[in-house]
């Protein structure tokens, strides 16, 4: 099989310096370190949401292009309501707060990727919102993965192609990889180079499983709250020691 053209396109951009363009956090461990703290679990999702904000200016600095950070999982709606309805306090308080007119004034662009049915209206416009007003902003893009899955994603992106070949818009034997990614979520945005997962797990659990086709994964025993600039750059300099070969083998790189 032949290397799809985002793939090829994502490998013939990497950055000089051997930084990632596009850094895709799994955000994991907050329940336990509460727990390691005698605190209770909602103390360790804000201190998760601090940690986040932190991350941002630390791409900022590293001048990252595009950081999606995976806040609540299709799967997360299972967990004890009690937390549920803790997280959805938090991220609407997030919301309401003046996070994103400070990511707004440092020209971050926002965006929400994930279904939207299961959130409440209200925070479906402050969503909305964040969106429309950081939507010319022209520096660092910040994605928030809310009730996203990659099996949603995957089945979303059929669900339109198929509407398009019912109304005639495209021919079914025209349906290859192309077609498909270019209405994944993220399709206009460089592919994850890097994924980096807190908390000891070492899984993706239902994240960009399409984007993540040759994405460098790096798991850390560290709690999310703690993942601070020193865990991020270890992260960092993990990537850069990394051959990327995108299905080729090293000789073909090492004489280009």
């Amino acid at each position: 099989m032949s290397p799809s053209k985002s793939i090829s396109i994502r490998a013939d951009n990497k950055r000089k310096d051997n930084l990632p363009r596009h850094i895709a956090v799994i955000m994991d461990g907050n329940n336990r370190w509460s727990k390691q703290h005698n605190k209770n679990g909602v103390s360790g999702h804000r201190a998760g949401a601090v940690a986040a904000r932190n991350l941002v200016e630390h791409c900022l600095n590293r001048n990252i292009e595009v950081l999606t950070l995976f806040v609540f999982s299709s799967e997360n709606w299972l967990r004890p309501k009690k937390e549920v309805n803790s997280l959805m306090a938090l991220f609407l308080n997030v919301l309401q707060k003046n996070e994103i007119s400070k990511l707004h004034k440092k020209n971050i662009k926002v965006r929400f990727i994930g279904s939207r049915e299961r959130f409440a209206s209200k925070l479906i416009a402050l969503m909305e919102n964040a969106e429309k007003l950081t939507a010319s902003n022209t520096g660092m893009t910040v994605v928030v993965a809310a009730d996203y899955g990659g099996h949603w994603d995957m089945a979303n992106a059929a669900k339109v192609v198929a509407e398009k070949v019912e109304l005639g818009e495209i021919k079914a034997k025209d349906v290859n990889e192309d077609v498909v990614g270019a209405h994944m979520a993220l399709a206009d945005l460089p592919m994850p180079d890097l994924c980096i997962r807190t908390g000891g797990e070492q899984r993706i659990s239902n994240f960009l499983l399409w984007q993540f086709a040759y994405t460098e994964l790096y798991f850390t025993e560290t709690y999310w709250p703690d993942f601070d600039e020193k865990e991020f750059e270890k992260a960092l300099e993990d990537f850069a020691g990394r051959q990327r070969r995108f299905g080729k083998v090293s000789d073909q790189l090492e004489s280009v």
